[in-house]
């Protein structure tokens, strides 16, 4: 399969065929489910095109447990069919659409009490097993076991004797979210649709009471476009009611933030070679591996301030290490923390004022005539939220046009990725690169890899560890410039890479080596080289600060303390 280039070029090119030339749909917000969305329109044949204020991902969708998962716990809630429909994704992305970028994970669950937990627990993850293999798509992951104490601390030694009677142990899947969304983004330009990130909506085109485009304004050279479609897809997440303003319109529903607060810790404070999924009072918390780290979360509570830069309050911070420290034999401390994120979900109101009860299921609505809002959902189902958006935008185009076909569209890097990892000593033979940088590599681009190989072919600097995050290889930094949309050294630290959350200094020191492997690609001079890293380092100080404070508010000024974006 071919792939698509998301470089300056492409972007410049894309705005401008926008402006050119009426779209069938224009697809708002590129998170998973508005990249999701201009894919299915895309590969009906549509001519799509996708607008995003900031970069690929950049709200909900990059800050995430990293889960791709049926929603064990919603068993429990009686919505069997919200987890059926989760179950038939989760291996659909496994075994066609993404092997490359969605893996197998195993979770131990601690059982506290004798007899009556391991049976009432015990047939709810039999059930989730069974659902799973008969949705079509689960011969892929192993079946749950029961676990004894004893052997529950053999697969998990940092757990506390005292803290479990036994365990039961399953699987579910995970991804890199941000990475992911932006593999959605450049599959969608492979079959033609128009893409560009850093392009702000910031008004609808109206005839009468009907939607015929948007206003969009270039947030890097200021110029506005005039881009005209048949209809368009609000898919704008948490900002959805913030979007409906601009046309003056309430919306038929009310989409409600609720964050959730990660920790990210090295591998070696925890012992354990299985994940870790433990009840809370409201929830659950969820102890998932990450490459040589874990991810512990998450939290989840109302959020009514700053929408684009959550803020993790000191209280936040507590709250997750005071819930895991309760099973861990030797207690996680602050000084163990390298990393810590915040993402809001977008949840549909309801009656309860408690944010775990809100919907976690989507909804499609058509508010004015040319407009289609989608909102709620799991990122695990984006898919489905999408082949819904478009069903619904296709009423409107009064045209034939085919059915969803996602189902058997594999994103760029999937085709062939298998024959690949067969074969990755050999591939490590002919690089130079040692196998498991070829691993590395595979899991994060597949069969793309040749174009990373490529760049290292030409450059050999180019196959060396960036400093001070030598998880990554110099080739990832010109790559996420020239191939995945990077336009500010952010997108790269944040999302194309996660050494924001992956390193104690939260990537400080290889923030200058990586803005001058960017320049030449966006055409940067020392002066923008200068602003991009005293941007980076003015958000880190930021988002350190707001972890000091003790509560929302104070935590939120102090995330505020650092600038939106760097002007170029």
């Amino acid at each position: 399969m071919r792939t698509a280039t998301l470089g300056p070029a492409q972007r410049a090119d894309a705005l401008a065929r926008m402006a050119e030339r009426e779209l069938d749909v224009l697809v708002v917000g590129a998170g998973v489910v508005g990249a999701g969305t201009v894919l299915d329109a895309a590969t009906r044949g549509l001519r799509t095109g996708i607008v995003e204020a900031r970069d690929w991902a950049s709200g909900t969708s990059s800050r995430s447990s990293k889960l791709i998962h049926g929603g064990l716990r919603y068993l429990e809630m009686l919505d069997f069919a919200l987890v059926r429909e989760a179950l038939k994704e989760r291996g659909l992305l496994l075994e066609r659409l993404a092997p490359h970028l969605v893996r197998p994970v195993p979770f131990l669950y601690p059982l506290r009490h004798k007899g009556w937990e391991r049976l009432y627990a015990g047939s709810g993850v039999a059930l989730y097993d069974a659902m799973s293999v008969s949705s079509g798509h689960g011969r892929g992951l192993p079946v749950h076991r029961h676990l004894s104490r004893r052997r529950a601390l053999r697969v998990a030694p940092a757990l506390r004797k005292d803290a479990l009677v036994g365990a039961l142990q399953y699987y579910d899947a995970q991804m890199d979210d941000a990475r992911y969304v932006t593999n959605l983004v450049r599959t969608a330009a492979v079959y033609g649709a128009h893409c560009a990130n850093r392009a702000r909506v910031v008004g609808f085109l109206r005839e009468g009471e009907r939607v015929v485009g948007a206003r969009v304004q270039d947030v890097e050279g200021g110029r506005e476009y005039e881009v005209r479609a048949r209809q368009v897809v609000n898919a704008t997440g948490v900002w959805t009611d913030d979007t409906q303003v601009l046309i003056a319109e309430r919306g038929q529903f009310h989409v409600r933030a609720s964050k959730g607060v990660h920790l990210v810790v090295p591998k070696d404070r925890i012992n354990s070679t299985t994940g870790l999924i433990l009840r809370t009072e409201k929830s659950v918390l969820f102890v998932i591996p990450w490459g040589r780290h874990w991810i512990v979360g998450t939290t989840d509570t109302d959020w009514d301030l700053d929408k684009a830069h959550p803020a993790a309050s000191s209280a936040d911070i507590d709250y997750l290490l005071e819930r895991v420290n309760s099973v861990l034999a030797v207690p996680l401390t602050r000084d163990d923390v390298e990393g810590v994120y915040a993402g809001l979900r977008p949840l549909l109101a309801g009656e309860s004022d408690a944010t775990s009860k809100l919907s976690r299921e989507h909804t499609v609505a058509h508010p004015v005539p040319g407009l289609v809002v989608v909102a709620g959902g799991k990122y695990t189902t984006y898919r489905v939220m999408a082949k819904d958006a478009v069903d619904e935008a296709v009423h409107g185009l009064d045209q034939r046009v085919a059915d969803c076909v996602t189902e058997d569209v594999p994103l760029v890097g999937a085709e062939g990725y298998r024959a690949l990892w067969n074969g990755r000593a050999a591939i490590a033979a002919r690089s130079g690169l040692h196998v498991v940088r070829v691993e590395h590599l595979l899991n994060r681009y597949g069969s793309m890899v040749d174009e990373l190989l490529d760049l290292i072919a030409a450059d050999p600097s180019l196959g060396e560890p960036l400093g001070g995050a030598e998880d990554y290889l110099r080739a990832e930094v010109v790559y996420a410039a020239s191939h995945e949309g990077a336009r500010h050294l952010d997108d790269v630290m944040t999302r194309r890479t996660r050494i924001s959350i992956e390193t104690f200094d939260r990537g400080t020191r290889s923030a200058r080596e990586c803005a001058e492997l960017m320049a030449p690609v966006l055409g940067w001079d020392e002066q923008q080289i200068e602003k991009e890293v005293e941007h980076y380092e003015k958000r880190v100080q930021a988002e350190r600060e707001s972890q000091r404070q003790p509560d929302d508010q104070t935590a939120d000024a102090a995330r505020l303390g650092a600038p939106d974006i760097v002007p170029l």
